[in-house]
């Protein structure tokens, strides 16, 4: 089922409270008007003339802020039938996310690129990663440097990092990264280490990858110890004093995380697959193979399947400890004013696209973030991240229309950043109940 989205030539919000996120404040009583993609002005409602003809949205109570960003998305291949394709971007724009950074790169996206751009498929933004650079794809240094020229010239925005990449081809990657002028990001390959990524300037450092590792106590029985017996025992030999300088090492480098919170948690946690499906309503807009290979992924993560496989029925509550350090790191990088960029790893296990945004925020509220910084790292830092800062991520003139209306103030509580009553993509105007209309038409 289609539905015909509103792509007016003039949207004017009335009477509505702009949330610019230039900075943290609320500016009332706005009109802002919106012609062909772009904001063309702004300002007090009793001195802002709505063109004739324009298509009026009552903004009155209402919280008008920019779309939000997943940076670090999964889009569908060309091998993806074309109705799912169209699903999922949809499931982006139905959570007030304009934007996407994709990080599992295939030559066919690019097209997809295009055509979000172009309006003929309404989707988020799109920023490209390319294939992965791994232990298979780029296991030498001169196939690492021949992909990323490739890479560059094929009109990628980034190099995707990937595990297995061994220290020489990894500063390669670095090299001729910077020869040719592309952004790299992702994970730490566990034979490179944070700390070289971070000497490296890695433009983002994903899942918070390999901090823990980095925190391992000076004193560790694990030193030169088998990759298994790390993996079930490093967490119990860690040195949390270690944070605050590597904190400060990420900041002075200009490196920016993508911590994806919830995705470790449900890996970490002990619902069973069966009980996390009952409990995400939002798992129904997913072709139900997809969700069951997620529910047999997270079976085989529960402790009493760990600990069958890794043998640590004696050390405790791993998950519980992993779930805690990795907030305290979090909360370490925030105190050292370190720079943030939203994203979820969706569609991943039980991350949803577009719903997994509203679902990670409110853990950093918890690890210490104000409501403010978390939404900064969704609209105004996604928008300096790519250089683009004059394009979009804030609420201007000018800038590229992606805009959320929303019922509650989302510097009150990020939770209220998911009650819409619209969004707008480059200038597309979707409606709430429009919303709604599609999303029965994708559910069983």
């Amino acid at each position: 089922m289609h539905i015909a989205f509103l792509l007016a030539a003039v949207v004017a919000f009335e009477n509505v409270n702009v949330v610019p996120m230039d900075r943290e404040r609320v500016v009332e009583w706005q009109t802002v008007v919106v012609r062909h993609g772009r904001i063309v002005e702004m300002g007090p409602a009793a001195r802002v003339k709505v063109p004739a003809g324009a298509v009026r949205v009552d903004g009155r109570g209402k919280y008008l802020m920019p779309g939000l960003a997943e940076m670090h998305g999964h889009l569908p291949t060309p091998q993806t039938p074309a109705e799912v394709t169209e699903n999922i971007l949809f499931l982006y724009v139905a959570n007030g996310v304009t934007t996407v950074r994709g990080m599992l790169g295939h030559p066919g996206q690019l097209d997809l690129r295009k055509r979000t751009a172009d309006g003929s498929l309404l989707g988020p933004t799109l920023y490209l990663a390319g294939p992965a650079f791994s232990s298979q794809s780029g296991a030498s240094v001169e196939v690492a440097r021949k992909m990323v020229r490739e890479q560059k010239d094929a009109g990628y925005d980034l190099l995707k990092i990937q595990e297995g990449l061994k220290p020489e081809v990894y500063d390669a990657i670095v090299a001729t990264a910077r020869e040719v002028g592309i952004k790299f990001g992702g994970h730490v390959p566990n034979d490179v280490g944070v700390e070289r990524a971070i000497a490296a300037r890695q433009s983002t450092i994903d899942h918070l990858d390999n901090y823990l590792d980095a925190l391992e106590a000076d004193n560790s029985p694990l030193k030169g110890a088998d990759p298994e017996k790390r993996v079930r025992e490093l967490v119990f030999h860690l040195d949390e004093r270690k944070m605050p300088e590597l904190a400060r090492k990420t900041r002075e480098a200009g490196v920016w995380n993508v911590p994806t919170m919830k995705l470790w948690e449900t890996f970490f946690n002990d619902q069973n697959g069966e009980a996390m499906r009952a409990s995400m309503l939002e798992v129904k807009y997913l072709p139900r193979a997809m969700v069951d290979g997620w529910v047999k992924q997270k079976d085989s993560r529960l402790p009493t399947a760990l600990a069958t496989i890794l043998g640590f029925e004696t050390r405790g509550k791993v998950g519980e400890r992993v779930i805690e350090t990795r907030l305290k790191m979090l909360r370490a990088l925030r105190d050292a004013r370190c720079k943030f960029l939203l994203g979820t790893d969706s569609p991943q296990v039980f991350s949803v696209p577009g719903f997994s945004i509203h679902r990670e925020m409110p853990i950093w509220v918890q690890a210490g973030f104000r409501p403010y910084e978390v939404l900064d790292a969704g609209t105004r830092n996604v928008a300096e991240y790519f250089g683009a800062s004059g394009e979009f991520g804030t609420v201007a003139v000018g800038k590229r229309a992606d805009l959320i209306l929303l019922e509650v103030n989302p510097l009150a509580d990020v939770g209220n950043a998911a009650k819409r009553a619209g969004v707008m993509v480059r200038g597309r105007w979707v409606t709430e109940s429009e919303i709604q209309k599609r999303l029965g038409s994708i559910g069983p």
